[in-house]
């Protein structure tokens, strides 16, 4: 089997799990349990602790490889795995002759000091810029946008404030940098599908990234949702969250 049939079998296998209604049912169970036990809390990326599915990450590489974005704009910081994460595809890329000169820009409103010493600290935080504020407050969105000059291709992911509210705020202010065929992803919208965690905090069901995403999507039709990329992935903390730019 030669490379373009295999990833046509690929497409075709993976489409199909959106009719399969007992694996849906399966996994739905699954990701509500896992995420009871807080198991997206366990993973690490080259030392540092990163809070994303595993699944995710996979699928967040393989649209970095395809994509080739200069930049990464990610906010919210948390301990920094998913900072070294992107910088170091960042580094494979420019390896393979891919882009020149990648950056990872990262923002959170409270970097608590002993994050930044680790993530200054670490070999690749020459790739990570950082910025201590409200990801939306329009000062600190101007000093993003000035370092977006000579860029190319700008990739979003959103995952700081998970309320409507602020992910509404968000994508107005980040998607619009993201350049044709890229995307802006949007992080922990299955908090609509199973609020098992979200006791005592200010987002849950109707109040969540996911419909903030559907609320942004009726102002801007330069977007649209891409579920090829949750479907591959079946164990996902973004349904409806990978956002492609299509003009």
């Amino acid at each position: 089997m030669n490379n373009d049939d295999f990833n046509k079998e690929v497409i075709q296998r993976v489409n199909s799990y959106s009719n399969d209604i007992i694996l849906e049912e399966i996994k739905q169970k699954f990701i509500h349990e896992i995420t009871r036990v807080k198991n997206s809390y366990n993973f690490y990326w080259l030392g540092r602790p990163v809070f994303q599915q595993p699944t995710d990450m996979q699928v967040i590489q393989e649209i970095m490889y395809e994509y080739k974005p200069d930049l990464v704009i990610e906010t919210g910081i948390a301990r920094g795995g998913s900072l070294i994460y992107y910088a170091s595809i960042m580094v494979l890329l420019e390896y393979c002759g891919a882009i020149k000169n990648g950056e990872v820009i990262g923002i959170d409103i409270d970097i608590r000091e002993h994050n930044k010493k680790a993530i200054l600290e670490h070999p690749l935080s020459k790739k990570i810029t950082m910025f201590e504020g409200s990801s939306v407050d329009k000062a600190l969105v101007a000093k993003v946008k000035d370092l977006l000059i000579n860029k190319k291709r700008v990739m979003v992911i959103l995952d700081s404030n998970h309320t409507h509210a602020h992910v509404l705020e968000e994508l107005r202010a980040y998607a619009p940098l993201v350049t044709k065929n890229g995307y802006c992803i949007v992080c922990d919208t299955g908090i609509e599908n199973t609020d098992v965690l979200c006791k005592d905090r200010p987002w849950g069901k109707g109040n969540s990234p996911m419909s903030a995403i559907f609320e942004y999507l009726k102002e801007d039709n330069s977007f649209e949702i891409d579920t090829f990329y949750e479907l591959k992935s079946l164990v996902t903390g973004m349904p409806n969250g990978f956002l492609k730019k299509i003009k």
